[in-house]
Protein backbone atom coordinates (compact mmCIF):
# COMPACT_ATOMS: atom_id res chain seq x y z
CA UNK A 1 0.00 0.00 0.00
CA UNK A 2 1.49 3.38 -1.02
CA UNK A 3 0.97 6.05 1.83
CA UNK A 4 2.36 9.70 1.67
CA UNK A 5 0.45 10.95 4.36
CA UNK A 6 -1.50 9.71 7.21
CA UNK A 7 -4.01 11.30 9.89
CA UNK A 8 -3.31 9.06 12.94
CA UNK A 9 -6.06 9.26 16.01
CA UNK A 10 -3.13 9.80 18.76
CA UNK A 11 -3.86 9.96 22.31
CA UNK A 12 -0.29 10.36 23.80
CA UNK A 13 -0.96 6.98 25.40
CA UNK A 14 1.82 3.82 24.82
CA UNK A 15 -0.66 2.60 21.49
CA UNK A 16 0.10 5.81 19.49
CA UNK A 17 2.79 6.93 20.69
CA UNK A 18 4.36 3.40 19.26
CA UNK A 19 2.27 3.75 16.34
CA UNK A 20 3.73 7.30 15.14
CA UNK A 21 7.30 5.54 14.78
CA UNK A 22 6.03 2.24 12.90
CA UNK A 23 3.81 4.14 10.40
CA UNK A 24 6.83 5.78 9.18
CA UNK A 25 9.09 2.85 9.02
CA UNK A 26 6.50 0.60 7.77
CA UNK A 27 4.78 2.87 4.94
CA UNK A 28 7.56 5.60 4.89
CA UNK A 29 5.16 8.23 4.89
CA UNK A 30 4.32 11.59 6.87
CA UNK A 31 2.19 11.04 10.08
CA UNK A 32 -0.15 13.73 11.50
CA UNK A 33 -1.38 13.51 14.93
CA UNK A 34 -4.81 14.49 15.53
CA UNK A 35 -6.41 14.95 19.33
CA UNK A 36 -9.82 15.11 19.71
CA UNK A 37 -10.94 17.16 22.80
CA UNK A 38 -13.89 15.38 23.94
CA UNK A 39 -13.50 16.22 27.27
CA UNK A 40 -10.94 13.55 28.90
CA UNK A 41 -9.71 15.90 31.24
CA UNK A 42 -6.49 18.39 31.34
CA UNK A 43 -4.40 15.24 32.86
CA UNK A 44 -5.07 13.49 28.90
CA UNK A 45 -4.22 16.78 27.05
CA UNK A 46 -1.59 18.15 28.98
CA UNK A 47 1.53 18.45 27.17
CA UNK A 48 0.52 15.88 24.07
CA UNK A 49 1.24 18.17 21.25
CA UNK A 50 5.33 17.72 22.13
CA UNK A 51 4.69 13.86 22.84
CA UNK A 52 3.63 13.73 19.30
CA UNK A 53 6.54 15.54 17.78
CA UNK A 54 8.54 13.18 19.94
CA UNK A 55 6.71 10.62 18.63
CA UNK A 56 7.82 11.37 14.93
CA UNK A 57 4.54 13.40 13.85
CA UNK A 58 5.34 15.96 11.99
CA UNK A 59 2.63 18.05 13.32
CA UNK A 60 -0.42 17.62 16.00
CA UNK A 61 -3.61 19.57 15.76
CA UNK A 62 -6.05 19.33 19.36
CA UNK A 63 -9.43 20.19 17.77
CA UNK A 64 -12.21 21.32 20.42
CA UNK A 65 -15.14 18.45 20.10
CA UNK A 66 -16.72 18.98 22.99
CA UNK A 67 -19.88 20.79 22.54
CA UNK A 68 -20.26 19.10 19.18
CA UNK A 69 -20.66 15.72 21.15
CA UNK A 70 -23.41 17.19 23.41
CA UNK A 71 -25.33 19.36 20.76
CA UNK A 72 -24.85 17.07 18.03
CA UNK A 73 -24.85 13.77 19.99
CA UNK A 74 -25.70 13.33 23.73
CA UNK A 75 -28.64 15.47 23.19
CA UNK A 76 -30.24 14.10 20.51
CA UNK A 77 -29.53 10.70 21.97
CA UNK A 78 -31.02 10.79 25.29
CA UNK A 79 -34.25 11.97 23.23
CA UNK A 80 -34.27 8.51 22.08
CA UNK A 81 -33.87 6.80 25.44
CA UNK A 82 -31.07 4.99 24.08
CA UNK A 83 -29.24 2.56 26.68
CA UNK A 84 -27.50 -1.14 25.60
CA UNK A 85 -28.46 -4.22 27.33
CA UNK A 86 -30.40 -2.00 29.54
CA UNK A 87 -27.43 -0.44 31.58
CA UNK A 88 -24.43 1.09 29.71
CA UNK A 89 -25.54 4.56 28.62
CA UNK A 90 -23.55 4.70 25.67
CA UNK A 91 -20.32 6.77 26.82
CA UNK A 92 -17.89 5.09 24.09
CA UNK A 93 -19.64 5.15 21.48
CA UNK A 94 -21.31 8.22 21.52
CA UNK A 95 -18.11 9.84 21.32
CA UNK A 96 -16.90 8.02 17.85
CA UNK A 97 -19.03 9.98 15.11
CA UNK A 98 -17.66 13.25 16.16
CA UNK A 99 -13.96 11.93 16.64
CA UNK A 100 -13.81 9.85 13.01
CA UNK A 101 -16.04 13.07 11.47
CA UNK A 102 -13.06 15.87 12.14
CA UNK A 103 -10.28 12.88 11.36
CA UNK A 104 -11.52 13.19 8.23
CA UNK A 105 -11.90 16.76 7.82
CA UNK A 106 -8.59 17.36 9.02
CA UNK A 107 -7.13 14.45 6.52
CA UNK A 108 -9.01 16.23 3.64
CA UNK A 109 -7.82 19.94 5.13
CA UNK A 110 -4.11 18.71 5.11
CA UNK A 111 -3.86 16.46 1.62
CA UNK A 112 -3.48 12.95 3.66
CA UNK A 113 -4.38 9.85 1.58
CA UNK A 114 -4.99 7.66 4.46
CA UNK A 115 -6.40 7.01 8.14
CA UNK A 116 -5.00 5.22 11.54
CA UNK A 117 -6.12 4.55 14.75
CA UNK A 118 -4.71 2.71 17.70
CA UNK A 119 -7.87 0.17 18.05
CA UNK A 120 -7.29 -3.04 18.78
CA UNK A 121 -8.90 -6.25 16.28
CA UNK A 122 -11.09 -7.64 19.14
CA UNK A 123 -12.61 -4.37 20.23
CA UNK A 124 -15.53 -2.49 19.27
CA UNK A 125 -14.09 0.56 18.55
CA UNK A 126 -12.42 -0.72 14.97
CA UNK A 127 -15.46 -0.83 13.71
CA UNK A 128 -17.21 2.41 14.71
CA UNK A 129 -13.96 4.28 13.69
CA UNK A 130 -13.69 2.44 9.77
CA UNK A 131 -17.89 2.67 9.01
CA UNK A 132 -17.56 6.24 9.80
CA UNK A 133 -14.45 6.94 7.87
CA UNK A 134 -16.33 4.63 4.68
CA UNK A 135 -19.03 6.70 5.18
CA UNK A 136 -17.16 10.13 5.27
CA UNK A 137 -13.87 9.35 3.09
CA UNK A 138 -14.43 6.17 1.19
CA UNK A 139 -11.31 7.09 -1.06
CA UNK A 140 -9.06 7.27 2.25
CA UNK A 141 -6.98 4.45 3.12
CA UNK A 142 -7.33 2.60 6.66
CA UNK A 143 -4.22 1.75 8.70
CA UNK A 144 -5.14 -0.32 10.97
CA UNK A 145 -1.73 -0.93 13.16
CA UNK A 146 -3.01 -3.78 15.58
CA UNK A 147 -4.28 -5.90 12.91
CA UNK A 148 -0.70 -6.09 10.91
CA UNK A 149 2.22 -5.11 13.35
CA UNK A 150 4.44 -8.08 15.48
CA UNK A 151 4.00 -6.41 18.45
CA UNK A 152 1.67 -8.43 20.90
CA UNK A 153 1.99 -6.86 24.97
CA UNK A 154 2.93 -3.74 26.41
CA UNK A 155 6.17 -4.62 27.21
CA UNK A 156 6.86 -5.00 23.41
CA UNK A 157 5.55 -1.96 22.55
CA UNK A 158 7.81 -0.27 25.67
CA UNK A 159 10.54 -1.63 24.21
CA UNK A 160 10.04 -0.42 20.63
CA UNK A 161 9.57 2.71 22.11
CA UNK A 162 12.79 2.68 24.37
CA UNK A 163 14.68 1.24 20.67
CA UNK A 164 13.25 4.16 19.08
CA UNK A 165 14.65 6.73 21.82
CA UNK A 166 10.84 7.82 22.11
CA UNK A 167 10.16 9.18 25.57
CA UNK A 168 6.98 7.53 27.19
CA UNK A 169 5.49 7.67 30.59
CA UNK A 170 4.02 4.38 30.39
CA UNK A 171 4.76 1.29 31.96
CA UNK A 172 3.97 -2.82 31.87
CA UNK A 173 2.62 -2.70 35.03
CA UNK A 174 -0.96 -0.48 34.00
CA UNK A 175 -3.38 -2.56 35.56
CA UNK A 176 -6.17 -0.54 33.95
CA UNK A 177 -7.31 0.39 30.46
CA UNK A 178 -9.73 3.50 30.69
CA UNK A 179 -11.85 5.69 28.28
CA UNK A 180 -12.68 8.95 29.33
CA UNK A 181 -14.99 11.63 27.90
CA UNK A 182 -17.21 14.42 29.06
CA UNK A 183 -20.20 11.79 29.05
CA UNK A 184 -18.21 8.85 31.42
CA UNK A 185 -15.27 6.82 32.23
CA UNK A 186 -14.74 3.70 31.52
CA UNK A 187 -12.48 0.75 32.87
CA UNK A 188 -11.75 -2.32 31.57
CA UNK A 189 -8.86 -4.68 32.37
CA UNK A 190 -6.79 -6.45 35.67
CA UNK A 191 -9.48 -7.93 38.14
CA UNK A 192 -12.50 -7.30 35.86
CA UNK A 193 -11.43 -9.58 33.54
CA UNK A 194 -12.76 -12.03 36.11
CA UNK A 195 -16.38 -11.79 36.34
CA UNK A 196 -16.16 -13.82 39.74
CA UNK A 197 -14.27 -10.76 40.88
CA UNK A 198 -16.04 -7.98 42.58
CA UNK A 199 -14.03 -4.75 41.17
CA UNK A 200 -11.77 -2.77 44.14
CA UNK A 201 -12.35 0.78 45.10
CA UNK A 202 -9.35 1.70 43.09
CA UNK A 203 -11.25 1.10 39.83
CA UNK A 204 -13.85 3.48 40.30
CA UNK A 205 -11.48 7.36 39.45
CA UNK A 206 -14.78 9.52 39.04
CA UNK A 207 -17.57 8.66 41.98
CA UNK A 208 -17.53 8.59 45.39
CA UNK A 209 -18.96 4.72 46.56
CA UNK A 210 -22.24 4.69 47.74
CA UNK A 211 -21.25 3.93 51.15
CA UNK A 212 -18.75 6.94 51.43
CA UNK A 213 -21.82 9.64 49.81
CA UNK A 214 -23.13 12.33 52.09
CA UNK A 215 -25.69 10.66 54.54
CA UNK A 216 -28.41 13.40 53.67
CA UNK A 217 -29.59 13.52 49.90
CA UNK A 218 -29.22 16.30 47.77
CA UNK A 219 -32.14 17.55 45.87
CA UNK A 220 -31.60 19.01 41.89
CA UNK A 221 -33.83 20.88 39.69
CA UNK A 222 -33.93 20.19 35.98
CA UNK A 223 -35.71 22.04 33.20
CA UNK A 224 -35.79 21.01 29.75
CA UNK A 225 -37.23 22.34 26.59
CA UNK A 226 -38.32 20.14 23.72
CA UNK A 227 -36.73 17.28 25.67
CA UNK A 228 -33.03 19.15 25.86
CA UNK A 229 -31.50 20.87 29.20
CA UNK A 230 -32.05 24.71 29.13
CA UNK A 231 -31.73 25.35 33.24
CA UNK A 232 -30.16 23.76 36.97
CA UNK A 233 -32.07 24.74 39.60
CA UNK A 234 -32.84 27.83 37.73
CA UNK A 235 -29.71 28.46 36.17
CA UNK A 236 -29.20 28.76 32.03
CA UNK A 237 -26.05 26.91 31.11
CA UNK A 238 -24.68 25.62 28.07
CA UNK A 239 -24.55 21.71 27.44
CA UNK A 240 -21.17 20.90 28.11
CA UNK A 241 -21.17 23.56 31.54
CA UNK A 242 -24.65 21.68 32.55
CA UNK A 243 -22.95 17.98 32.32
CA UNK A 244 -19.84 19.31 34.33
CA UNK A 245 -22.23 20.46 36.32
CA UNK A 246 -24.18 17.30 36.73
CA UNK A 247 -21.27 15.05 36.74
CA UNK A 248 -19.76 16.67 39.91
CA UNK A 249 -22.86 16.52 42.06
CA UNK A 250 -24.13 12.97 40.83
CA UNK A 251 -20.19 12.10 41.60
CA UNK A 252 -20.15 13.22 45.03
CA UNK A 253 -23.67 11.07 45.54
CA UNK A 254 -21.80 8.05 44.65
CA UNK A 255 -24.58 8.57 41.23
CA UNK A 256 -23.94 6.46 38.06
CA UNK A 257 -21.52 3.39 38.84
CA UNK A 258 -22.31 0.27 36.74
CA UNK A 259 -20.69 -3.21 36.16
CA UNK A 260 -21.82 -4.90 33.59
CA UNK A 261 -20.60 -7.90 31.18
CA UNK A 262 -22.16 -6.65 27.64
CA UNK A 263 -22.01 -8.56 24.20
CA UNK A 264 -19.55 -6.45 21.63
CA UNK A 265 -20.46 -6.31 18.18
CA UNK A 266 -16.99 -8.99 17.38
CA UNK A 267 -18.82 -11.50 19.01
CA UNK A 268 -17.54 -11.71 22.47
CA UNK A 269 -18.16 -10.76 25.95
CA UNK A 270 -16.55 -7.93 28.15
CA UNK A 271 -16.42 -6.95 31.47
CA UNK A 272 -16.58 -3.72 32.07
CA UNK A 273 -17.09 -0.44 35.03
CA UNK A 274 -18.83 2.76 33.54
CA UNK A 275 -19.43 5.94 35.49
CA UNK A 276 -21.82 8.27 34.58
CA UNK A 277 -23.34 10.20 36.77
CA UNK A 278 -24.72 13.16 34.77
CA UNK A 279 -25.48 11.07 32.43
CA UNK A 280 -27.87 8.98 34.71
CA UNK A 281 -29.50 11.75 36.28
CA UNK A 282 -30.24 13.52 32.85
CA UNK A 283 -32.03 10.07 31.34
CA UNK A 284 -34.07 9.29 35.01
CA UNK A 285 -35.37 13.48 34.49
CA UNK A 286 -36.36 12.75 31.01
CA UNK A 287 -37.83 9.45 31.81
CA UNK A 288 -39.77 11.48 34.42
CA UNK A 289 -40.80 13.88 32.68
CA UNK A 290 -41.91 11.32 29.23
CA UNK A 291 -44.36 9.86 32.26
CA UNK A 292 -46.21 13.06 32.39
CA UNK A 293 -46.39 13.89 28.56
CA UNK A 294 -46.63 10.72 26.50
CA UNK A 295 -49.59 8.61 25.98
CA UNK A 296 -48.87 4.65 26.45
CA UNK A 297 -48.68 4.24 22.67
CA UNK A 298 -46.04 7.17 22.37
CA UNK A 299 -43.79 5.71 25.44
CA UNK A 300 -44.04 2.06 23.81
CA UNK A 301 -42.90 3.70 20.13
CA UNK A 302 -40.36 5.80 22.00
CA UNK A 303 -38.84 2.59 23.65
CA UNK A 304 -38.59 1.21 20.54
CA UNK A 305 -36.92 3.65 19.19
CA UNK A 306 -34.81 3.86 21.86
CA UNK A 307 -33.62 -0.12 21.81
CA UNK A 308 -32.86 0.62 17.74
CA UNK A 309 -31.33 3.36 18.82
CA UNK A 310 -28.89 2.14 21.13
CA UNK A 311 -28.01 -1.03 18.75
CA UNK A 312 -26.96 1.55 15.87
CA UNK A 313 -25.33 3.62 18.26
CA UNK A 314 -22.78 0.66 19.90
CA UNK A 315 -22.58 -0.47 16.42
CA UNK A 316 -20.86 2.54 15.01
CA UNK A 317 -23.94 3.37 12.69
CA UNK A 318 -24.02 6.80 13.48
CA UNK A 319 -23.47 8.07 9.66
CA UNK A 320 -26.43 6.12 8.21
CA UNK A 321 -30.24 6.65 6.67
CA UNK A 322 -31.68 4.52 9.59
CA UNK A 323 -29.89 7.06 12.26
CA UNK A 324 -31.14 9.95 10.71
CA UNK A 325 -34.98 8.58 10.46
CA UNK A 326 -34.85 7.11 14.18
CA UNK A 327 -33.58 10.51 15.50
CA UNK A 328 -36.42 12.16 13.17
CA UNK A 329 -39.44 10.34 15.44
CA UNK A 330 -37.36 10.22 18.40
CA UNK A 331 -37.15 14.33 17.82
CA UNK A 332 -40.89 14.73 16.80
CA UNK A 333 -42.26 13.20 20.06
CA UNK A 334 -39.88 14.88 22.09
CA UNK A 335 -41.34 18.12 20.99
CA UNK A 336 -43.92 17.99 24.02
CA UNK A 337 -41.07 17.28 26.56
CA UNK A 338 -40.96 20.49 28.19
CA UNK A 339 -41.37 20.73 31.96
CA UNK A 340 -39.22 20.19 35.24
CA UNK A 341 -37.80 17.63 37.27
CA UNK A 342 -36.88 17.65 40.94
CA UNK A 343 -34.25 15.30 41.20
CA UNK A 344 -33.47 13.47 44.71
CA UNK A 345 -29.68 11.47 44.93
CA UNK A 346 -28.89 9.79 47.81
CA UNK A 347 -26.02 7.00 48.42
CA UNK A 348 -25.71 6.06 44.53
CA UNK A 349 -29.67 6.53 43.77
CA UNK A 350 -31.74 8.78 41.58
CA UNK A 351 -35.58 8.90 42.32
CA UNK A 352 -37.95 11.32 40.42
CA UNK A 353 -39.24 13.68 43.69
CA UNK A 354 -41.41 16.10 41.55
CA UNK A 355 -42.49 16.96 38.08
CA UNK A 356 -44.82 19.03 35.72
CA UNK A 357 -45.19 20.14 32.38
CA UNK A 358 -47.61 22.56 30.78
CA UNK A 359 -48.25 19.30 28.49
CA UNK A 360 -49.04 17.02 31.06
CA UNK A 361 -51.68 14.18 30.33
CA UNK A 362 -52.47 13.77 34.16
CA UNK A 363 -55.20 15.29 35.45
CA UNK A 364 -56.15 14.97 39.16
CA UNK A 365 -59.81 15.76 38.34
CA UNK A 366 -60.02 11.80 36.39
CA UNK A 367 -57.10 10.32 38.60
CA UNK A 368 -58.44 11.17 42.09
CA UNK A 369 -59.39 8.55 44.42
CA UNK A 370 -61.99 10.75 46.05
CA UNK A 371 -65.24 11.83 44.59
CA UNK A 372 -65.31 12.96 41.07
CA UNK A 373 -67.55 14.68 38.70
CA UNK A 374 -65.52 13.61 35.21
CA UNK A 375 -65.48 10.04 35.47
CA UNK A 376 -68.29 7.84 35.39
CA UNK A 377 -67.11 4.62 36.80
CA UNK A 378 -70.07 1.88 35.21
CA UNK A 379 -68.51 3.07 31.74
CA UNK A 380 -65.37 0.76 32.49
CA UNK A 381 -67.62 -2.28 31.96
CA UNK A 382 -68.36 -1.93 28.08
CA UNK A 383 -65.17 -1.32 27.81
CA UNK A 384 -64.39 -4.27 29.74
CA UNK A 385 -66.49 -6.25 27.18
CA UNK A 386 -65.05 -5.10 24.55
CA UNK A 387 -61.83 -5.34 25.61
CA UNK A 388 -61.92 -9.25 26.76
CA UNK A 389 -64.08 -10.13 23.72
CA UNK A 390 -61.78 -12.20 21.85
CA UNK A 391 -60.53 -14.47 25.20
CA UNK A 392 -64.60 -14.28 25.73
CA UNK A 393 -64.80 -16.01 22.43
CA UNK A 394 -62.03 -18.34 22.38
CA UNK A 395 -63.44 -19.96 25.72
CA UNK A 396 -66.98 -20.45 24.48
CA UNK A 397 -65.21 -22.14 21.26
CA UNK A 398 -63.52 -23.88 24.04
CA UNK A 399 -66.43 -25.00 26.23
CA UNK A 400 -68.48 -26.10 22.83
CA UNK A 401 -65.67 -28.41 21.47
CA UNK A 402 -65.46 -29.85 24.99
CA UNK A 403 -69.47 -30.57 24.83
CA UNK A 404 -69.62 -31.99 21.61
CA UNK A 405 -66.57 -34.52 22.47
CA UNK A 406 -68.31 -35.41 25.32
Amino acid sequence: MSVKKVVLAYSGGLDTSAIVPWLKDNYNCEVVAFVANVGQGDDELAGVEEKAIASGASSCYVVDLRDQLMREVVYPTLKTGAVYEGQYLLGTSMARPVIARAQVELALKVGADALSHGCTGKGNDQVRFESAFAALAPQLKVIAPWREWEFSSRQSLLDYLVEKKIPTTSSATKIYSRDANLWHISHEGGELEDPWCEPSEQVWTWTKSPEQAPDHPAYIELSFVAGELQRINGQVLAPVDALSLLNDIGAEHGVGRIDIVENRLVGMKSRGCYETPGGTILLAALQGLEALVYDRTALNYREEIGLKFAQLVYDGRWFTPLKDALLAAATSLAQDLTGDVVLKLYKGRVTVAKRRSVNSLYSEAFATFEDDEVYNQQDAAGFIRLYSLASRIRAMHAADKTAQES
